[in-house]
C-alpha cells in the first residue's frame, strides 16, 4: 500500500539525538524539558517515588532524583501530581464513536491516552482497501499515535453476508506491508480457522509471515476449538463472556485485552485477577467500542482504568495494564515504561482514582494541558467517504413477508447477543406474514451496490414488543442497512430518513420521526464535532426509550449494533437471510411452512 508512515520506533535511533541525551543524561548539556516536583508510578515495580525526569527531543534522557538538576530550556512544575507513562489503548475502532480520527484524538489526548491500536474495519468493510488508505493518512497527520491493523475479515463471514469489499490473504498481505500497519486485526471468522477454511488459513499465515501480531476475537471458544485457534497462530482476545472464561483464556496463555465496553462483567473479571494475588503480564486494556457520548463524558482508556479501580483493582495493577503489559504486547520496547532510553509519552495524573489528566506529553512535546488539547490536530479530507449509502428509497411492502393461506410457522431469531434458533406460529392477513405476538420484526438491505438492495426480513424473539422502528448503517460488520421495529410504516419511515442522511440511525413512531443521527462519512461516522454528535447520539437512546423496553444485560440499545454478526454462533439476520455460521447456511425467507 502506498501510504504514509510514522518511522517509529527506529526514529528514536537517530545517532545525534541520542548523542544529545547522553550529554544531558551525564550533566554536560541541559535537558530541552524538565519536569520536577512530581512523584513517579514506576509500572514495573509498582511503587510510587519521587523523582523528575528530563526529556531531550522525543526521549527521555534522565530520571534522577528530586532537585538535583534545574537546568532546562522549559521546566515545568508536576508538584502535588503523579507521572506515569501514556496510556495504551490496545483494540479500538475510531468508527464507533462516529467522529473523525481527528475529533476522536482531541478527545482522548487530553485525558492520557497517547497510543491506540485502531483496526478501521469499518471503513473497510464500506470503502475496501481504499477506506484502510484514508485511515492511514488520517491517522498520520495526528499528535495521536495510531497503530492500524489489517482488517481480517472483511465480510466476517463470506458466503452469510455481503459488504463493501472482499478483502482475501493477497489483499491482508499488501496491507501488512505498510509499516504504517501494526498486526492482523482480530480475526473474527472463529470457524472458518478453526475448521482450517483456506481462505481464513491464508489470512492467519500472512499475519505470521510478516513478523506482526496476529489478534483474535475468540468469543466462546473453549477446549479444543480454543486450542485449535490459538495453534493456527492467533494470539489475544478482547471477546470475554464471564470471569472462568476469563480464567481458561489466561491459562491458555492468550494476550487479554480487557475491554471497557461490557461494563456488567468487569467486577467479576477484577475479582478473578484480585483471586490471583498478582496483575498477569499478558493483561491489556482496551476500550473496543466507544459511543460518542459515552466518549464525550466519560472518555476513553482513561474512563476503562476509573472503573476497575473502582470495582476493586489496584491502581497500579490498572496502570500497568493499560501502559508496560500494552508495550510489551505490541512489542515496543520504547513505549509503556517512564526510564531513561524510552519514549517521552507521560501523563501527570492530579490521582490515582479519578484519573485526571493535569499534562500530557507526547513525543517529548506538550500536547495537552487542564483536559485541553495544545497540539494542532490536523484533519483529513472526508470527500472520499460520501455516498456510501447506494439504496433506493423503500416502501412499507419491502419490511413485509408475502405469503399465500391462513396460518404460517416461521423460523425466529431468539435472543439478543447469544443468539439462538426458534420457530412460532403466526396468521398470515392481506397477504402478508403477521409479525408473532410478543415479537419484532429485523430487516437488512445491502446497501454498498453490490447486489440488489431489496430488504432480507425475519422476526426476533425476546427483544420486547416494539412500539416504533429503529434504522441504522452501523451494523457491525458489513454495515449494511438495518432496520428494526414493530410495524411496517414505521421501519420504512425510519429507512427512508437514513437513506435520506447518507447514512446514519433514525427512530420512527406512530408516522413521525423521533430523532435523527446523520452520519453521512461511510454512513459510520460525521464531521460534526464530539459534542454535537453525543447531543444527537443520546437523543436516538432516549427516543428508542419510547419504543421498546430494555431488559439488561443484553437487551440493551448495544445489541442492535452486533445483531447482524454472523461470525458468531447462532443465527443472525443478514442481507442475504437469516444465517447461520455453525452449518454454514442460509435461510433466505423465515417462513418455514404454510397452512
Amino acid at each position: 500500500m502506498n501510504a504514509i508512515a510514522r518511522q517509529e520506533p527506529f526514529d528514536l535511533n537517530d545517532p545525534a539525538l541520542r548523542a544529545r541525551a547522553v550529554a544531558a543524561a551525564r550533566g554536560d548539556a541541559p535537558f530541552d524539558m524538565l519536569i520536577t516536583g512530581g512523584r513517579l508510578l514506576d509500572t514495573v515495580t509498582g511503587l510510587i517515588r519521587e523523582a523528575d525526569i528530563g526529556l531531550v527531543g522525543a526521549l527521555i534522557a534522565s530520571v534522577h532524583a528530586r532537585a538535583s538538576r534545574m537546568d532546562a530550556v522549559e521546566i515545568i512544575d508536576a508538584t502535588g501530581g503523579i507521572l506515569t507513562p501514556g496510556l495504551i489503548d490496545t483494540h479500538m475502532h475510531v468508527e464507533s464513536s462516529m467522529v473523525t480520527p481527528a475529533e476522536y484524538a482531541s478527545a482522548v489526548l487530553p485525558r492520557g491516552v497517547t497510543t491506540v491500536v485502531w483496526d478501521p474495519h469499518e471503513f473497510g468493510n464500506v470503502h475496501g482497501l481504499d477506506g484502510v488508505r484514508w485511515a492511514i493518512e488520517a491517522a498520520h497527520a495526528l499528535p495521536l499515535r495510531m497503530i492500524l491493523l489489517a482488517p481480517s475479515c472483511v465480510p466476517s463471514a463470506p458466503g452469510l453476508e455481503l459488504a463493501g469489499a472482499d478483502f482475501d490473504a493477497a489483499v491482508v498481505a499488501e496491507m501488512l506491508r505498510s509499516p504504517a500497519v501494526g498486526g492482523v486485526a482480530e480475526v473474527m471468522n472463529m470457524r472458518g480457522v478453526i475448521d482450517g477454511d483456506p481462505r481464513m488459513s491464508a489470512i492467519v499465515n500472512s499475519g505470521l509471515a510478516s513478523g506482526k501480531l496476529v489478534c483474535g476475537h475468540a468469543r466462546g471458544l473453549t477446549d479444543a476449538d480454543l486450542n485449535a485457534f490459538m495453534a493456527a497462530g492467533v494470539t489475544s482476545d478482547h471477546e470475554l463472556t464471564s470471569g472462568a472464561d476469563l480464567s481458561a483464556k489466561l491459562s491458555a496463555g492468550l494476550t487479554i485485552e480487557l475491554r471497557g465496553s461490557h461494563d456488567h462483567l468487569l467486577q467479576e473479571f477484577v475479582e478473578v485477577l484480585n483471586g490471583l494475588g498478582h496483575l498477569p503480564p499478558t493483561i491489556t486494556l482496551c476500550t473496543d467500542d466507544v459511543f460518542p457520548d459515552e466518549l464525550y463524558q466519560s472518555g476513553g482508556l482513561d474512563d476503562v482504568a476509573r472503573r476497575l479501580v473502582r470495582y476493586g483493582m489496584k491502581p497500579e495493577w490498572a496502570l500497568r495494564a493499560a501502559t508496560f503489559n500494552a508495550a510489551e504486547r505490541l512489542k515496543r520496547s520504547d513505549l509503556g515504561l517512564v526510564a531513561s532510553g524510552r519514549r517521552a509519552d507521560l501523563v501527570l495524573f492530579e490521582d490515582l482514582t479519578e484519573f485526571r489528566a493535569r499534562l500530557v506529553i507526547s513525543d517529548g512535546r506538550v500536547v495537552a494541558r487542564n483536559g485541553s488539547m495544545e497540539a494542532t490536530v490536523q484533519p483529513l479530507d472526508t470527500a472520499p467517504l460520501i455516498k456510501s449509502v447506494k439504496l433506493p428509497l423503500l416502501t412499507d411492502d419491502d419490511f413485509r413477508i408475502p405469503a399465500k393461506g391462513k396460518r404460517a410457522r416461521v423460523a425466529t431469531i431468539d435472543r439478543p447477543r447469544f443468539t439462538q434458533w426458534g420457530e412460532a406460529e403466526t396468521d398470515i392477513r392481506d397477504g402478508f406474514v403477521v409479525p408473532p405476538v410478543g415479537g419484532a420484526m429485523i430487516a437488512v438491505a445491502h446497501r454498498h451496490g453490490k447486489a440488489g438492495g431489496t430488504p432480507r426480513n425475519g422476526f426476533l424473539s425476546g427483544w420486547g414488543e416494539w412500539r416504533g422502528a429503529f434504522c441504522t448503517t452501523v451494523s457491525h460488520d458489513s454495515h449494511n442497512l438495518t432496520v428494526f421495529g414493530g410495524n411496517a410504516a414505521d421501519m420504512a419511515l425510519a429507512a427512508n430518513a437514513v437513506i435520506t442522511a447518507g447514512g446514519g440511525m433514525a427512530v420512527a413512531k406512530d408516522g413521525q420521526i423521533e430523532a435523527i443521527l446523520p452520519l453521512p462519512l461511510s454512513g459510520l461516522v460525521t464531521d460534526a464535532s464530539l459534542k454535537d454528535t453525543a447531543s444527537a447520539f443520546a437523543d436516538i437512546r432516549k427516543a428508542m426509550g419510547k419504543i421498546v423496553d430494555w431488559k439488561p444485560p443484553y437487551r440493551v440499545f448495544k445489541a442492535c449494533f452486533g445483531a447482524t454478526l454472523a461470525c458468531n454462533a447462532g443465527p443472525h439476520q443478514t442481507d442475504r437471510g437469516i444465517a447461520d455460521v455453525v452449518t454454514g447456511k442460509v435461510l433466505e425467507d423465515p417462513v418455514l411452512e404454510i397452512f
